[in-house]
């Protein structure tokens, strides 16, 4: 397995002893260095390559955010911030994901998973990775039936089974809503609710308790909420 090689960019000492200690304890995630500003950072990247920025907003003299917009070829980046206002500033700029402080390892967690999988669509794939990369493939009625990526307005979970629900239909297909969100491609779609995942393109409008998708009004499970912070 790919190790991740990640740096750290935090003028907090604590809040980068925290991150530093989250780190070491993600089997695969390798701190290469931290740093307390974003110059010092940036001349660490122009001789090292690495895969993960945790980056800071509120630094010295150049802010993250602004810090981010100068790399011509940046590594994955997680936000770390007290500051829930930039969210949408940061998925503009591509961010992975944008944790919220104080925030718990198990949050941290799912950023690294989030990471992790993102490293794995990346890397070549043995086979034609076209249908893939476009549908998702589900066994319906003993019959295997591909629905385009673009179709899907959000998924549902039935007990053991899920509901898909597209532009012009729904398909119900025996696999968990796990199973299911581990086939999906997290720059499409995002999980807001134990029993539901979006796609983030359909959605009409979100705030922290709900998200409105072709008239459907989808709760925002308590455990998700920093999810729903950008949806693309």
């Amino acid at each position: 397995m790919q190790k991740t090689k990640c740096i750290i960019v935090e003028d907090e000492p604590l809040a980068a002893k925290l991150l530093s200690d989250y780190v070491t304890q993600v089997p695969g995630m390798e701190l290469a260095g931290s740093f307390r500003d974003a110059l010092s950072a940036g001349d660490y990247l122009q001789t090292e390559q690495l895969q993960l920025i945790f980056l800071d907003i509120h630094l010295p003299q150049l802010k993250g955010l602004s810090f981010l917009k100068t790399l011509a070829n940046p590594p994955m980046v997680i936000v770390t911030t007290a500051y829930h206002q930039y969210a949408v500033e940061s998925f503009e700029l591509n961010v992975v994901d944008y944790l919220l402080k104080p925030f718990s390892f198990e949050r941290f967690l799912t950023a690294a998973n989030k990471v992790r999988k993102l490293m794995q669509e990346q890397q070549p794939a043995e086979k034609d990775t076209t249908q893939k990369d476009s549908a998702l493939t589900l066994t319906i009625d003993r019959k295997k039936i591909r629905i385009e990526y673009d179709h899907i307005l959000y998924i549902e979970s039935r007990r053991e089974y899920v509901k898909v629900v597209t532009i012009t239909k729904e398909y119900v297909s025996k696999i968990t809503t796990t199973e299911i969100e581990a086939l999906l491609p997290t720059s499409r779609f995002v999980r807001i609710h134990r029993s539901f995942i979006v796609a983030k393109n359909k959605i009409g409008y979100y705030n922290k308790s709900e998200v409105e998708i072709n008239g459907k009004i989808i709760p925002v499970g308590k455990a998700f909420k920093n999810e729903v912070l950008f949806p693309g």
